[in-house]
C-alpha cells in the first residue's frame, strides 16, 4: 500500500513537521485543523463559531486536494478547550454535516497549539 502527502496551498502551512493530509488504502486522513486564516496564518477572531468554521473550512480545502468532499467523511475528532461552548460549535458544525454525518467523538482538552479553542482532525473515504 502506497501513502500520498496530501497537500493544499488554499490553507497555512503546517506548524510542525507533519503533512496537511495523507492518502491511503482508499481513505484520507487530516491533520488536526484549528481556526488559522491562511491569509494571515493567525486564528481567526469571532470566538468559538468563527474558529470552528475557519476550522472545517481548512478540512474542506484539505479533502479537495484529495479528490474528497465533506460528504465523504466518515469520521471526526473534535478537541474543545472549553466544553461549556460545545452547543455553539456544534450548530456550525451542523451546517457542514447536514446529512448522514459521520460518527463523531469530542473530548475536551486542557490547551491546543496558538491558544485556539477547538481543533478537528477527519478520517474520509475515497473509494
Amino acid at each position: 500500500m502506497s501513502k500520498q502527502v496530501i497537500r493544499t496551498e488554499k490553507n497555512a502551512p503546517p506548524i510542525g513537521p507533519y503533512s496537511q493530509g495523507i492518502a491511503a488504502g482508499g481513505l484520507v486522513f487530516t491533520a488536526g485543523q484549528a481556526g488559522v486564516d491562511p491569509r494571515t496564518n493567525k486564528l481567526v477572531e469571532g470566538g468559538i463559531a468563527a474558529q470552528t468554521r475557519q476550522t472545517l473550512e481548512n478540512l474542506k480545502n484539505i479533502l479537495e486536494a484529495a479528490g474528497c468532499t465533506m460528504a465523504d467523511v466518515v469520521s471526526v475528532n473534535v478537541y474543545m478547550t472549553d466544553l461549556g461552548e460545545f452547543a455553539a460549535m456544534n450548530q456550525v458544525y451542523g451546517e457542514y454535516f447536514k446529512e448522514n454525518p459521520p460518527a463523531r467523538t469530542t473530548v475536551g482538552v486542557a490547551g491546543l497549539p496558538m491558544g485556539a479553542s477547538v481543533e478537528i482532525t477527519c478520517l474520509a473515504y475515497k473509494g
